[in-house]
Formats: C-alpha cells, structure tokens, sequence
C-alpha cells in the first residue's frame, strides 16, 4: 500500500467532511422547497462517499482526516456572515458553488500530487470532483 493512496484518501476523506459541514450550515437557511431538497440529495451523495473513503481508509487501519480547524473555522464564519447579511437561495447558491470549486481544485491537486495512488483510491477522488461538478451545475439554477 502506497503511502500516496492513504494521502490522497484523506485528502478526500476532509474534503466530504467539509462538504458535509457546509450544507448543514446553510441548510437552515434555504426557503426555497426545491433547494432544500437539492442540499439534502447532495449531502446524501457526499456522505455515501465519505463512508466508502472511510472504509478504504479502515483497511489499512488508517484514522480519517478532518479539514483543518482554522480553514473549517474561517468557512463557518464567512459563511455565517454572508448569510446574515443576505439570507436567500441566491447566497446560498453563491456559497456552495464557491465551495464546490475548492473542492474541485483541491482534489484534483491531490490526484496529481498523489500518483502512486490505488485506482480505487484515485476513482473515489474522480467520484468526488465528479459531485462536486454536478453540484455546481444543479446550483446554477438558484442564481
């Protein structure tokens, strides 16, 4: 087992769990019925892929990884105060597809920085950036 596998699948281990972070956050936020059930179907479909990274991860006995606490720290409280300012399905479109976009960089950085990685590993990233497309997409809808 390449040590780049298990980077990478923590990598993406923390960017669900960021991902899962923010729709919650902003969930209680949305008014609009239809991106209600779009922030449920997507924090749904990152969950399911957190629990197939963490199993991977549980395989070679590795701990998960969170997203780091000042990053997570400093996305709650941009997030907290855009949303307080301005508390619609447009804001909160504006602030996932943001986060989306991270994402997207963030793991595709990590495919390449990781090439030794296993193809299941490297597929789970793919599926992941993958969501986050589709998200993005999906969320267009509400600017």
């Amino acid at each position: 087992m390449s040590e780049d596998t298990i980077k990478l699948l923590k990598e993406c281990d923390a960017g669900c769990k960021m991902a899962t972070d923010s729709i919650a956050q902003v969930e209680k936020y949305a008014e609009k019925e239809a991106l209600k059930k779009l922030l449920d179907q997507y924090q749904k479909k990152h969950e399911k892929l957190k629990e197939e990274i963490t199993e991977q991860l549980q395989k070679f006995q590795k701990e998960e990884q969170g997203p780091d606490k000042l990053a997570s720290a400093f996305a709650w409280i941009t997030t907290e105060m855009k949303l307080l300012m301005k508390d619609n399905s447009h804001q909160i479109a504006k602030i996932m597809m943001d986060g989306c976009n991270m994402g997207i960089q963030s793991v595709s950085e990590y495919l390449n920085q990781y090439p030794q990685a296993s193809q299941e590993s490297k597929s789970l990233a793919k599926k992941l950036v993958e969501t986050e497309e589709m998200f993005m997409k999906e969320l267009k809808k509400f600017l």
